[in-house]
């Protein structure tokens, strides 16, 4: 006769089945915040980017504000200062910076490889526009608190609260599609100088630290319709002068944006 089993031998093991993997990927969503979040500590960590990015912007507004190094008009030096190194922060971080990684992204094959995975390529466009605008976020903040220590006040009405995140979203997709089309179409090395060498003509003609006025004439129109030229008009006539909606600035960082994006799309190599 065949002994009963025993209670003391215990569950049965389970099936073969439990064990089966199930691969899949994870939302995009989720993806596209991981990725992001590692680009943001890569920056971060970046002593070179961190200089560019925030450093000099900050040197910048606190020297010229604490010494009449130009000639501001009657305007308060901090007032016509600030607004003009928010936008600053927006062409470092959206032109200089992001021409500069994603041209060496590119050469090292890191594109190439991130646009293979479930990811995608349209996700990573995602996560570098949340890298940049989290980027932007902090520098804002930083410079809001030295130009308030440096005795900024600016009028934050609400055509102000509307206008100037408009104006800062338009800059910024003006600045990242010429940057694109920078890094996808030149080897790393020229995008390397030639981002750089933007930035410093930026800086010494788009109105961002020395006023358009004090330049001739004949050069003020080429150089207001300038993206650093409108942006930095647009965030100084709604915050220092407390003027009429900036509808002329926007437009003209609206049309950049467009063309800088559509030929961007038309001749990025991602490798």
């Amino acid at each position: 006769m065949t002994a009963a089993p025993s209670a003391a031998a215990g569950p049965s093991p389970p099936s073969p089945a439990a064990f089966e993997p199930s691969p899949g990927a994870a939302p995009m969503p989720r993806m596209i915040a991981a990725q992001a979040a590692t680009e943001t500590r890569r920056l971060l960590r970046n002593g070179e980017q961190l200089l560019l990015t925030l450093i000099i912007p900050l040197l910048l507004l606190s020297a010229f504000s604490l010494e009449p190094l130009v000639n501001f008009g009657t305007a308060s030096r901090v007032d016509f200062l600030t607004p003009g190194i928010i936008a600053l922060a927006v062409l470092s971080t959206a032109f200089t910076s992001q021409a500069i990684a994603t041209g060496f992204e590119r050469r090292y094959g890191v594109l190439k490889r991130l646009g293979a995975t479930p990811l995608s390529r349209g996700g990573l466009i995602a996560a570098k526009t949340v890298t940049v605008i989290a980027v932007e976020l902090l520098q804002a903040a930083v410079i809001a608190a030295a130009g308030a220590g440096l005795g900024w006040r600016p009028d934050a009405t609400p055509l102000a609260i509307v206008a100037v995140p408009l104006l800062v979203l338009a800059g910024t997709a003006a600045f990242s599609g010429f940057a694109l089309l920078m890094a996808g179409t030149l080897r790393a090395e020229a995008t390397l100088a030639g981002a750089n060498l933007v930035y410093l003509v930026l800086l010494g003609i788009g109105g961002m630290v020395f006023p358009l006025d004090r330049f001739p004439a004949a050069a003020r129109p080429v150089l207001a319709v300038l993206p650093p030229g409108a942006l930095s008009t647009g965030l100084r006539d709604v915050l220092a002068h407390a003027g009429g909606f900036p509808w002329g600035d926007l437009a003209i960082l609206a049309a950049w944006a467009i063309a800088g994006i559509t030929l961007a799309a038309r001749t990025f190599r991602w490798e």
